[in-house]
């Protein structure tokens, strides 16, 4: 291999182009700012670069592309902290070719702050749990338009859910406009669409939580009080892998749910979260807060002692910190709740196992699931039975179940 000379690259990305420039180890410019169009990208790399260049690229919307696409060519490529960027390299004056002559010099100086690169595993589950978002939210928005036209009629929404298929017939009979009656069957069409994209993408999030990539992390979670299967697969999206954080407070940081604090010389003032984080991470843990506080005993009391003090409102939120401080200790110690409820935690993997058949799946029975959850939390090893939903479930004996999913099949009898 010839010696090249170390280069820092840089990478602008945009929709349809990417502006690449690069500097030397004494900042001299060896490759000029240019625009090269991101369907041209794959042979320019090929050209261009070499084994020895370090590059740096913004986190983006295609920023994995472009990643997967460089990484083989060069030493190492770096994603960039967006934000952060812009806080070290701002200037008065901006153009696209100083923007990306200025990340090169960062590059070079050691002043690059970077964000975490996920595996491919990560990043499918990412989409999915954004994928997820997006529909609740379009779903949301449609019902609201609904409810709306309800309230401009002075017309009183049918008891329970107002969008469940038994009451289509009571929507069809509403007295409205021809322009009203075509926008309501619109909408209810985007509402019966939406529930069943929910449907599919909870099914794929099922099939996930039991695959090698996920089944042992999916267990200590949902082994919590008021986290379940969605929960506890938008919690491992955000987090990817637990080892990245050194402690809890990283984790609570990373979520947003970390206090602000200005201090200055003699003056010390804190407030309120700080919200700068994954905002998927708090919105789950805050869910699984709410849930937690109505089904546990322990965080209730923990929850009415702080709501006393300092009201619902930031009360939930530190018992969502408090929760997510549980999370880092049982995923990185693989450990069991210290408040763990046996029949809690039971019904909790029955859950799991029947949401979209996932024992079913695995060739197990439902009791052989709950067990084989049980023996990877090194929980109840001594209990034999459990009770859900007024039925009683005989438990195979502890150790009889392998947590590898390709023997499975062998307990398909249990």
């Amino acid at each position: 291999m010839a010696d090249f000379e170390q280069r820092y690259v840089a990478l602008d990305l945009h929709k349809a182009y990417v502006l690449v420039g690069g500097v030397n180890r004494q900042l001299e410019v060896v490759l000029q700012p240019c625009r090269v169009l991101t369907s041209k990208l794959d042979g320019w790399v090929t050209k261009h670069l070499r084994p020895t260049d370090l590059v740096v690229i913004e986190a983006g919307t295609n920023t994995w592309y472009v990643y997967d696409l460089i990484a083989p060519h060069v030493q190492r490529v770096i994603v960039a902290n967006a934000h952060a960027i812009k806080l070290i390299g701002s200037s008065l004056v901006k153009t696209d070719k100083r923007d990306v002559l200025a990340l090169a010099h960062l590059l070079a100086a050691g002043l690059i702050p970077e964000v975490w690169v996920p595996p491919q595993h990560v990043r499918e589950l990412r989409t999915l749990i954004l994928h997820r978002q997006y529909v609740t939210k379009r779903g949301t928005a449609t019902k609201n338009r609904l409810h709306n036209l309800l309230m401009t009629h002075h017309i009183a929404p049918p008891e329970g859910d107002p969008f469940a298929a038994k009451n289509r017939n009571w929507w069809d009979a509403l007295s409205i406009s021809r322009a009203e009656r075509l926008r309501l069957t619109h909408d209810l069409q985007i509402v019966e669409a939406g529930s069943a994209m929910i449907r599919q993408i909870e099914a794929e999030l099922a099939t996930l939580s039991v695959s090698a990539e996920w089944a042992d992390q999916a267990a200590f979670l949902i082994q919590l009080p008021g986290i379940g299967l969605v929960n506890a697969m938008t919690i491992l999206a955000a987090i990817g892998e637990i080892e990245r954080f050194p402690s809890a407070k990283h984790l609570v940081g990373y979520s947003g749910m970390g206090a602000r604090v200005r201090a200055s010389g003699t003056t010390h003032r804190s407030g309120g979260i700080t919200k700068q984080g994954r905002g998927e991470l708090r919105a789950a843990m805050v869910e699984a807060a709410w849930k937690a506080v109505e089904t546990n005993a322990h965080w209730k009391a923990q929850f009415e002692r702080l709501a006393g003090r300092i009201g619902r409102r930031k009360a939930i939120v530190a018992i969502a910190r408090k929760l997510l401080v549980v999370v880092w200790n049982v995923l990185s110690r693989r450990a069991p709740d210290r408040q763990a409820q046996i029949d809690a935690v039971s019904r909790s993997l029955m859950n799991w196992g029947t949401h979209h058949r996932v024992a079913t799946t695995l060739g197990l029975s439902r009791a052989a699931f709950v067990r084989r959850e049980l023996d990877r939390l090194g929980l109840a090893q001594e209990v034999v039975a459990i009770e859900h939903n007024g039925r009683r479930y005989q438990l195979p004996p502890s150790g009889s179940v392998p947590l590898d999913p390709r023997r499975n099949a062998v307990t398909a009898a249990v």
